[in-house]
């Protein structure tokens, strides 16, 4: 069976080695790679490696080599394909057929592949030699040690429009190769030659997810322009869904759990040598839904740290626009700001990874961004303008796709709101607070209109009555909060009223009701309000009438909880009569007789 290249390269990269066969190995980690006893001979001393940097596993004392495919084929005994299948279901990806125009794609790239790793070394030597001396001077100025420089494999492109064409042209490499490789530009003249793309500059590897070159930027010596070339969409690069050092920075992701997204190159590699090795960046544009998608894969949130200038933080604005449609449960991401002036490699040049580190603790969620973003400077202080606050601030949650994401932001985002609208007030003293023991008022209870209405009747009653009598939250607040309503309408209705009057104590009923249709609930509210109902729930009522019909109310659709509670307690007095249990039965029977007993004067 065959599959196609870029399918198997996918699956490669969505799993880790080591997590794979870490199920089946023990093993520990001593530096970049993880290390235990080979499962494939006997042995005490471990000689087994496995690099997640490197995509594979090793052996030094069986020879055992391979992929985490090859793993899986050897460690279960599986043929090619059924491992394929099996790793595929992990990483939740449908498998595929491989067609004769992809097997025939698939080698043309692997020839491709051959022609940019000898581009990378030809730049590499140029830069260690007498022609790449300022450029070298320049990279050791701006703080990179050699270890480094050589990590990134960094690079020097002579100013020299045929130096490239002509030190790489062989039997094995065309001048149609190095063009689609973007390593050579094709004049649209057909007559004149192509010429190289990169001249004068410094140049910086682009690897894909397994680190094997697939493009070039480069920063150019002295003055000119662009400051930064990168190279063009080639068949192995793709500038919107690749991540510069995503490769290097996978190993110290998954240790850390953290991903820190920059904005260039230089930036990345300073971060690196400081010991922070989980920075990527974007290449030359805004944060694509790709590139995001691809960090969730090493990280839950990854921070995005862009400069404190305005071109900084216009691209966080538009990373955090297009996250948003994305955002699922557990995946989001965070926002850094670096002090005006800076970024992360100056800043860790003056300040060291502590300095940095700083800045990634005070990151800010994507909820928080997005709040500062569209609340900053827009005045709140008239009916109309919180409404266009409100209206904009709803659109931008609507674009979150995920259902269950997008309520909880509308619940964060309307608590906000009532916050900024109606700042609290010093609460007021319940009126049966006292310095003495609390008595709870002797209270006649109102009868309802039909002591047998449903449970929604009463759910109904209560809810209009709150509405009519806002103060009512005093003595209802912890009785409405712990009940959950039969119907689902009147249960949210039920929520977003505790909600409002819990956020912004002393609102009056006509406020309530204008909150309450803001949010989407105009129409049931409407409809509450209609409907026939007792005396005490209507805003002609008395606070004491409201009061003694709510408090009735709350026990009626109590009465079964009460009813299971006191057979319990009559079990209990059964089985072992004593005076703690007499008492609890005692209180169940008087708080039953109170909810039934009804004055045949005060009935309505």
């Amino acid at each position: 069976m065959s599959f196609p290249p870029r399918f198997l390269e996918e699956l490669r990269t969505r799993l880790s080695v080591t997590e794979v066969v870490g199920r089946k190995v023990k093993l520990t980690r001593k530096g970049r790679e993880h290390w235990g006893c080979c499962p494939f001979h006997n042995e005490k001393t471990p000689s087994f490696s496995v690099s997640d940097e490197k995509g594979f596993y090793h052996c030094f004392g069986c020879g055992a080599h391979g992929d985490v495919i090859g793993f899986v084929m050897r460690a279960q005994g599986l043929p090619f394909p059924e491992a394929v299948e099996r790793l595929a279901a992990e990483a939740g990806m449908d498998v595929p057929k491989a067609t004769p125009e992809e097997r025939e794609q698939a080698k043309r790239e692997a020839s491709l592949y051959d022609v940019m790793e000898q581009a990378c070394q030809h730049f590499e030597r140029h830069l260690q030699s007498p022609q790449g001396r300022e450029a070298l001077a320049y990279l050791e100025g701006r703080g990179l040690q050699d270890e480094t420089i050589a990590r990134f494999r960094l690079g020097f492109a002579p100013d020299d429009y045929n130096e490239l064409k002509v030190a790489l042209l062989s039997d094995a490499i065309t001048k149609n190769m190095l063009v689609e490789a973007g390593l050579l530009i094709q004049p649209e003249d057909s007559g004149r030659e192509p010429y190289g793309r990169f001249r004068g500059r410094v140049m910086f590897p682009i690897t894909d997810k397994r680190g094997r070159v697939v493009a070039f930027g480069g920063r150019i010596m002295g003055a000119g322009e662009p400051k930064y070339l990168n190279s063009p969409e080639t068949p192995l690069f793709h500038k919107g869904r690749q991540l510069y050092a995503l490769s290097m920075a996978r190993e110290g992701a998954r240790a850390t759990g953290r991903l820190i997204a920059v904005e260039g190159y230089m930036d990345v590699i300073a971060l690196h040598q400081a010991g922070l090795d989980q920075a990527v960046a974007p290449l030359g544009t805004a944060l694509t839904e790709a590139q995001i998608e691809e960090m969730w894969r090493l990280a839950p949130e990854p921070i995005l740290c862009f400069d404190g200038d305005a071109a900084g933080q216009r691209a966080a604005g538009r990373a955090l626009e297009r996250a948003l449609p994305l955002l699922k449960p557990g995946l989001s991401l965070k926002f850094a700001t670096l002090p005006e002036g800076e970024d992360p490699d100056t800043l860790v040049a003056k300040q060291g990874p502590r300095g940095m580190e700083d800045i990634l603790a005070q990151a800010q969620s994507l909820l928080e961004r997005l709040w500062i973003t569209e609340t900053r400077g827009t005045p709140a202080d008239t009916p109309e303008r919180k409404a266009a606050l409100e209206k904009h601030l709803e659109e931008q949650v609507r674009l979150i796709q995920d259902q269950s994401v997008q309520f909880h932001y509308r619940g964060e985002i309307r608590a906000r709101l009532r916050e900024l609208f109606f700042p609290p007030r010093p609460q007021r003293a319940n009126a049966f607070k006292g310095k003495g023991k609390f008595q709870p008022p002797v209270i006649r209870t109102t009868p309802l209109p039909a002591l047998k209405s449903p449970a929604h009747q009463l759910e109904a009653l209560l809810l209009a009555a709150l509405i009519n009598h806002p103060d009512l939250i005093d003595v209802a607040a912890e009785s409405l909060g712990q009940l959950s309503f039969a119907d689902a309408g009147l249960d949210r209705l039920r929520q977003e009223a505790l909600n409002l009057l819990a956020q912004t104590p002393g609102l009056d009923s006509e406020t309530l009701r204008h909150h309450l249709e803001a949010h989407g609930f105009g129409e049931a509210v409407a409809s509450l309000l209609r409907s026939t109902m007792a005396g005490f729930a209507k805003a002609s009522a008395s606070a004491e009438e409201a009061k003694k019909g709510m408090l009735h109310a709350l026990g009626r659709l109590r009465r079964p909880e009460i009813v299971k509670a006191l057979q319990e307690a009559e079990r209990r007095m059964g089985d072992e009569a004593s005076e703690e249990a007499w008492e609890a039965l005692k209180t169940l029977q008087d708080e039953l007789t109170a909810i039934d007993h009804v004055d045949d004067d005060e009935e309505l």
